[in-house]
């Protein structure tokens, strides 16, 4: 006695691939893949959207610390060019004395800043990860 076992319906994606040709299913393709695109270019988009959202409000929080920070430096600046002028100098010398350590301050944060500059390398992860496309995918001129 042999059992012969039913063959499972064809899929919608079989049956679609036997009756279609290259042409239809190629062109099928394309239409996914800009449809897909366009999906993935709004989700960019709103994502962006949120993300500069978020930026902007952290932005003008620090952008107040800084405008705190300035007052806080400037209110100690003065009780110094006032503590030196009443101890020791007068206050004509004791504010350039002020002027002098703010300018020290100024010199040695502009070298660490120059030097963290020529530090940068560009792009490495995304120059990097370039190189692993494959030739097929890339632009060819």
């Amino acid at each position: 006695m042999s059992h012969q076992i039913p063959e499972p319906s064809p899929s919608t994606a079989q049956v679609k691939a036997e009756t279609s040709s290259l042409g239809e299913l190629l062109g099928d393709v394309t239409r996914d893949m800009s449809t897909l695109m366009r999906q993935e270019v709004e989700l960019a988009k709103a994502e962006l959207k949120q993300t500069t959202s978020r930026a902007g409000k952290g932005g003008g929080m620090l952008a107040g610390a800084g405008v705190a920070g300035h007052f806080v430096l400037l209110f100690l600046s003065l009780a110094l060019w006032w503590g030196i002028g009443e101890e020791w100098t007068g206050f004509g010398w004791s504010a350039v004395i002020v002027a002098i350590i703010w300018g020290i301050i100024g010199a040695v944060l502009a070298s660490i800043g120059r030097k963290e500059l020529k530090a940068i390398k560009g792009l490495p992860q995304t120059a990097e990860t370039i190189q692993e496309i494959p030739p097929t995918l890339k632009p060819s001129h």
